[in-house]
């Protein structure tokens, strides 16, 4: 058991029977009354986000967890199918388990989080960006960098992004895989 003073974003901790990952949380001492902890938690079970308050001395249970590299292999009805490289070991993860499961391509390297003590798969985060080629946009015009106007565009993993206006078919770019924003042209 820990209390409230260990805090961090990213601490795993048992609390209501499901386990939680603090996504933010912030120390209040009030004037008057006694000190609380305000935090944004997710539940690892369902990836809803709820505000929680807890009194300064509360007692809470952290988990432990472990974030390995796995690699992205393909996706059936059972779920998404990920390979340890150094063990060649495949696990199955949801698709609610995933933060961004239409950025997956294939071969790319993810983060699979673990409980440590029961070896359960908690959760799975695609790297902050990723480089995608462009399958099919309408034309743009040259020397059209001026204004700040976007068109749809349609990667090659099927996913439609907002591109300004001199991005064409057959383009990389790279892409924020938690907004889903284009970022910029990349070079290949």
């Amino acid at each position: 058991m820990a209390n409230t003073s260990e805090f961090r974003n990213g601490l795993c901790i048992k609390h209501n029977g499901d386990l939680w990952v603090v996504v933010e949380f912030l120390h209040v001492k009030p004037g008057k009354g006694a000190a609380f902890v305000r935090t944004k938690l997710k539940n690892l079970n369902n990836g809803k986000v709820v505000d929680n308050t807890f009194n300064a001395s509360a007692k809470i249970e952290p988990v432990r967890i472990e974030t390995r590299n796995y690699q992205y292999l393909y996706n059936d009805e059972m779920g998404y199918h990920f390979m340890n490289n150094e063990t060649y070991e495949q696990v199955q993860i949801a698709k609610h388990q995933i933060n961004a499961p239409q950025f997956l391509k294939d071969g790319l390297i993810c983060q699979v989080m673990f409980h440590a003590e029961e070896e359960s798969v908690l959760s799975c985060d695609l790297p902050s960006h990723i480089e995608t080629e462009i399958t099919y946009t309408e034309p743009g015009i040259k020397g059209d960098t001026a204004t700040n106007t976007l068109k749809p565009a349609t990667t090659d993993t099927g996913v439609e992004v907002r591109v300004p206006l001199f991005v064409d078919t057959g383009d990389w770019i790279k892409v924020d895989t938690r907004t889903g924003e284009y970022t910029e042209r990349v070079k290949k």
